[in-house]
């Protein structure tokens, strides 16, 4: 394995890349289906699936043609132009789900921050300027940028860079009178996964989101949902609040959406997109033709019953 003549291994990685890291020992340089090869030729299981990103394994046949055949077709557009992939994605996730509108990024964090950007125009668009109180829980993630940091309810990732978005308050997760009592008509929204990743694998209560959708509704608030790692068919539904028989206002996806190609996306009602308009958010590679092309084939084959059965049968053999 050589770039321009030099062999690099994983002592490179600690001299050329931010120590922000600590990868394993070993480098994989080829991965199919469940298992990856590192430098050596040696062949390991990969149980963790790239942190909920490779759902439907490494190198999957439809994805990987899906890549080759928009790879030789059209790359890149920018904004000023649509192109088809994005078109049908859209559709298709609009056909799938409660919503009328979407919008595509790059990663589960740019995501988030659309949303919670969105949560907080329309609620001064619609209501007040005053009307910007964000609700989330403890032990929550939502990504790292600034914004994402400070909604997510750990203080070890979002401490020691100045100082945070104002007006979030955090909130013991499954706990309805906690989120009662900090409820109020200055509050823009609540922001939850349905299912806790970093938190601890812990799903939401029932009664729970059922109450918080009712608290929204009392107070003009807009629920929001990160499903970008409890979305794509994780929990035997294409997304969470299938289960719950709880609908949000704004839902946002990423991880296995693409199978391992970086794309996410915002999905949300016709009448919360209405406040946005031309020039007010945007992006640079969101919406871009292959990574649009690679969701729409992983979507194709995580949106199936014998897909989403084959989850919910493993999910019983495991229990």
């Amino acid at each position: 394995m050589t770039t321009n003549s030099k062999t690099v291994t994983r002592a490179t990685h600690d001299k050329v890349i931010l120590p922000v890291y600590t990868p394993a020992q070993f480098v994989p340089v080829k991965g199919k289906g469940s298992r990856i090869w590192d430098q050596q030729g040696r062949e390991y299981i990969d149980f963790a699936g790239g942190i909920a990103v490779m759902a439907l394994g490494h190198c999957h046949p439809a994805l990987v043609a899906a890549l080759k055949q928009q790879g030789e077709t059209l790359w890149y557009t920018s904004n000023i132009f649509t192109n088809e992939p994005a078109l049908r994605l859209a559709s298709k996730l609009i056909d799938a789900t409660f919503a009328e509108r979407v919008f595509f990024v790059n990663s589960g964090a740019e995501a988030n921050e659309a949303a919670f950007k969105l949560a907080r125009h329309y609620a001064i668009k619609r209501h007040n300027p005053y009307k910007t109180k964000i609700i989330a829980f403890y032990n929550a993630f939502h990504g790292r940028t600034l914004f994402t940091v400070s909604v997510g309810g750990q203080a070890k990732y979002a401490d020691g860079f100045g100082p945070k978005p104002a007006d979030i308050v955090h909130v013991p997760f499954n706990d309805l009178a906690a989120v009662k009592a900090v409820m109020d008509d200055h509050t823009c929204s609540v922001v939850l996964e349905p299912i806790q990743g970093e938190g601890g694998i812990t799903p939401a209560t029932p009664e729970f989101l059922k109450g918080v959708r009712e608290l929204c509704d009392q107070h003009h608030a807009l629920l929001v949902f990160d499903e970008v790692q409890s979305g794509m068919g994780r929990s035997g539904k294409l997304f969470t609040y299938m289960h719950y028989g709880v609908t949000p206002d704004i839902l946002t996806t990423a991880k296995a959406l693409d199978g391992g190609f970086p794309i996410s996306a915002m999905l949300t009602t016709e009448e919360v997109a209405s406040v946005m308009t031309v020039g007010v958010h945007g992006t640079t590679y969101g919406g871009n033709p292959l990574a649009c092309a690679v969701a729409e084939a992983a979507l194709d084959t995580i949106n199936t019953p014998q897909v989403l059965s084959g989850v919910q049968a493993r999910h019983e053999r495991f229990v």
